[in-house]
């Protein structure tokens, strides 16, 4: 940990990746040649590819993987629960035993367009495009173009 970053000794960073300042990961991998902008926190039990593109102010929550060469622009949201809650049923705050990390898959080549959010339980289909300001609600089918909300396909490309 240094001024500008607080990376926990659990990560595993490979060869050749390029950190950007005021960033926070914690319990995740990220393979070589991956550059990670500023303002991005990847939290555990998240697997990030070779040779990516984390672009700014990007959140990555736990149960997401994404794999090679994938492109992720400024200011992208993951979400990891479909029904979130701050307290369980007696009104006590709730703890990792009380809810389930729903995944979520980036496969290798697509991008994702700046401001998009990606709900759980989908998978980005490989060399995929998902538009800016997209809302992922279900799984997108490799080589299309998606955008809107929710996100439509366009067209294959």
């Amino acid at each position: 940990m240094n001024d500008f970053n607080c990376i926990a000794p659990d990560v595993k960073l490979g060869p050749g990746v390029k950190l950007s300042k005021f960033i926070n990961l914690y319990g995740c991998t990220i393979g070589d040649d991956t550059k990670i902008g500023a303002f991005v926190e990847i939290q555990k039990n998240v697997t990030v590819g070779k040779r990516c593109k984390i672009s700014s102010h990007t959140f990555i929550c736990e149960g997401v993987q994404i794999e090679d060469e994938v492109f992720v622009g400024h200011g992208v949201v993951f979400i990891n629960d479909s029904y979130p809650r701050a307290t369980t049923g007696s009104g006590a705050l709730q703890t990792e035993a009380d809810w389930k990390v729903e995944p979520t898959v980036v496969k290798k080549g697509a991008s994702i367009g700046s401001g998009a959010t990606v709900l759980s339980k989908v998978t980005i289909g490989e060399n995929a495009i998902v538009g800016a300001g997209a809302v992922v609600t279900k799984d997108v089918p490799p080589g299309t173009i998606v955008a809107g909300n929710p996100g439509r396909v366009l067209r294959k490309l």
